[in-house]
């Protein structure tokens, strides 16, 4: 199953998101929960579009700073409407006064609703060289939080020393959903395959090849930046998701062992 993140169609209404992955042919919607976009945290909207379409919302993802225990029960009541079985949150940025909701509640919230509640790593970056711009955010930091995790390609930076094969490796079955997107240099959210050039700036396809072959059978979520998608125009919207689309069946889901 691929899922397609929302995240990818920033500058269209959520209708409109729903009418791309169903014509596009994606199985469901990984719902990125933007602070400025309304219509994506009202949950009987949401429910509404779901049902006319017929496309689920498995996998919710939120990146949003200034999260507390409210706002964590805000998005498990979103999540229970829309019959949700995956939340996904960034670690807490280093301006965040209150941690709690990271440190203790996730896993609380896990126990307590069955969800699978993980946490996704975000690209290593530092405040004046020193301070680290996510709290708690490495890798093996992110594994003890709940347990389940999710892990973002293009926030790997292989100038620290780590790739995507030694991240899939740490993280091991925590991973519940791969966001899939490519990388280069500082360019980040690209198309896999670079930008549809057919090649790859990570191996995205060794990686696609260790997940089938260790038997992965979470998700899968194209996020790429909405520049890569060519939002504004239908004809090239539609020709990058069928191109995406195509890059994971050959490398994943057809793939024999």
């Amino acid at each position: 199953m691929i899922l397609l993140s929302t995240a990818s169609l920033q500058g269209y209404g959520v209708h409109r998101m729903f009418e791309f992955v169903k014509e596009a042919g994606y199985d469901w919607i990984d719902l990125y929960l933007h602070a400025k976009n309304h219509d994506l945290w009202d949950a009987d909207y949401l429910k509404e579009l779901s049902d006319e379409h017929d496309v689920a919302i498995p996998s919710i993802t939120v990146a949003t700073r200034g999260m507390s225990e409210k706002k964590v029960d805000q998005i498990v009541q979103i999540a229970t409407t829309l019959k949700t079985q995956l939340i996904t949150f960034t670690p807490p940025h280093f301006t965040d006064k209150n941690t709690t909701w990271f440190t203790r509640y996730l896993n609380r919230i896990k126990r307590d609703t069955h969800l699978s509640i993980a946490v996704k790593n975000v690209e290593p970056k530092f405040i004046l060289f020193v301070i680290p711009e996510y709290k708690s955010s490495t890798l093996m930091d992110i594994k003890k939080v709940t347990g389940d995790t999710a892990l973002d390609l293009a926030s790997i930076d292989a100038s620290s020393g780590m790739d995507i094969l030694k991240a899939q490796k740490i993280l091991g079955s925590t991973v519940k959903n791969v966001f899939l997107g490519d990388k280069h240099g500082n360019k980040t959210g690209l198309l896999p395959g670079g930008s549809g050039g057919g090649v790859s700036y990570l191996p995205l396809e060794s990686f696609l090849l260790k997940m089938k072959t260790t038997g992965y059978n979470g998700f899968i979520t194209l996020k790429v930046k909405p520049q890569e998608l060519w939002v504004g125009n239908k004809q090239r919207v539609m020709q990058n998701l069928e191109y995406a689309k195509k890059y994971y069946k050959k490398h994943f889901l057809d793939y024999k062992a």
